[in-house]
């Protein structure tokens, strides 16, 4: 059937173009969005005409017959309208040319508005264009996509059929416009780093490579954007931030997408209590920018944003959860974790702790969550705490569930920062391919001075999901990477 549909409008498609009529006019004048239009002329009565022509263009999205009259609806961003065509406003050919329009057309129409009996805000169509030929037809019915891979492959359909999924990346434009916001207003300066880099570095994680051809060299689309931005600290930008993609070479989740967006925001002369600090006030207030609250339901649960957030030792909760303590070895650890039910692989102790938390304990926490002191084999570019040898000043942020930010106290003894390098090369020559890498140029620009600072990075694509209700990832990425068709 949509096929033979096809060849029909591939049939308007020809005549049109026979006719001398342009199915894609490059000009359609000067419009007014449709939304300022039903606002303006809100206060008529049934029966009551508006003053003064008005014209409007937008995606044809209803379309109703009645012999020598045809009631049809226009969509743009702003809004919907009704509107009336007639063969005694049109003409003859005129209205029988308009009545051969398809559902999913772009079209112009000029006329009055005014009300009907039935109190609908119309337009009386005086002239019409059109503006574009669809040559395929919209989701059946307006009822959507059903098939949730189909509505990711072919999001633009999914954002015609459902209003639903238009708001949801409305909102979570406007929380991205109101984090910028937020930390211009603070004095933070934005800045753009590469994303291909020699050194895939700042993060834990497999990187994307591709090859340069004229240089001849390997590059690494890039995990993170720390160590560059700690460059800027080096070269006296104080406070920085930036907002962009990263790319990890790892399985998809309803958490994962290999291409994310991340914020990152470094402060000198801060630490990890002042992230803490900046983080309490960003996400309540680029949320109540998308939705206008700070308080929100995620999937059935209730939460409240509005700070204080509950602040505890990563070991606390951990114990808390799971009745394991982790201050002894792995294989300590492994044996308490058996006891109670719960199999570990045999891995290194920072490993086993993580697991840990990720399992057990994230999964549990539903309102937001400050999990504070990592081990240092986990945690390579935070500064260690000074009176607990092992444990380095870092936190996690939680929200239902999910890890939506990760903050240090950042590391700038170039010496220190060296060691921790070299231990992540051993353990990557053993065998993990996450760890990270010597980058001999961010140690050089460290070896010149660093002021103390704390760096805080924030996944936006989950704070998204969370301010948006939305059970996966891709429903909070316009474009999520996903399995090839016959896959």
């Amino acid at each position: 059937m949509s096929g033979d549909l096809y060849k029909t409008r591939l049939s308007k498609l020809a005549a049109l173009r026979e006719k001398g009529c342009s199915p894609y006019p490059s000009r359609c004048g000067p419009i007014q969005p449709i939304g300022e239009v039903v606002g303006r002329f809100s206060h008529l009565k049934a029966g009551e005409c508006g003053r003064g022509q008005v014209r409007l263009a937008g995606r044809l999205v209803g379309f109703r017959r009645m012999g020598k009259a045809a009631f049809f609806d226009l969509r743009d961003k702003s809004g919907e309208i009704q509107g009336h065509a007639t063969i005694d406003g049109l003409g003859e050919e005129d209205y029988r040319s308009f009545c051969a329009v398809d559902l999913g057309d772009f079209l112009a129409v000029s006329g009055v508005p005014f009300r009907t009996n039935r109190g609908e805000l119309t337009i009386s169509t005086e002239e019409w264009d059109l503006l574009a030929k669809a040559l395929r037809p919209l989701p059946e019915k307006w009822h959507g996509l059903k098939d949730v891979q189909l509505r990711y492959r072919h999001r633009s359909l999914d954002l015609v059929a459902n209003s639903s999924v238009r708001e949801t990346f409305v909102r979570r434009s406007r929380m991205i416009a109101a984090v910028r916001r937020f930390l211009d207003e603070r004095g933070f300066l934005e800045v753009e780093t590469p994303i291909l880099q020699p050194v895939a570095g700042g993060a834990t994680a497999r990187p994307f490579i591709t090859h340069h051809n004229a240089l001849d060299i390997d590059l690494y689309l890039r995990i993170a954007v720390e160590l560059y931005l700690k460059r800027l600290l080096v070269g006296g930008l104080d406070r920085v931030y930036e907002l962009g993609k990263d790319f990890r070479n790892e399985g998809v989740s309803t958490e994962h997408n290999p291409e994310f967006t991340m914020l990152e925001v470094y402060q000198a002369y801060s630490n990890y209590a002042g992230m803490m600090q900046l983080v309490e006030e960003l996400v309540p207030f680029s949320t109540h920018a998308a939705i206008g609250s700070d308080q929100l339901t995620y999937q059935g649960e209730e939460i409240d944003l509005s700070p204080p957030w509950r602040r505890v030792g990563l070991e606390e909760i951990i114990a808390e959860r799971t009745g394991v303590s982790v201050q002894g070895s792995g294989e300590d650890i492994r044996a308490q974790a058996a006891q109670r039910g719960i199999q570990l692989p045999a891995m290194p102790r920072g490993k086993l702790i993580e697991q840990l938390l990720g399992d057990f304990v994230a999964p549990t926490l539903i309102q937001p969550t400050i999990v504070q002191d990592y081990p240092i084999d986990i945690s390579p570019l935070a500064k260690e705490r000074p009176e607990h040898d092992g444990i380095v000043e870092r936190f996690e942020l939680f929200i239902a569930g999910i890890e939506v930010g990760n903050a240090f106290s950042e590391l700038n003894d170039p010496l220190e920062q060296r060691a921790r390098f070299q231990q992540q090369e051993q353990w990557r020559e053993e065998g993990d391919a996450e760890a990270q890498r010597v980058d001999e140029d961010f140690l050089f620009a460290l070896e010149h001075g660093m002021p103390p600072a704390g760096g805080l990075g924030v996944g936006i694509d989950r704070l998204a999901m969370i301010i948006t209700d939305s059970p996966s990832i891709r429903d909070v990425i316009l474009f999520p990477t996903l399995r090839a068709r016959d896959q």
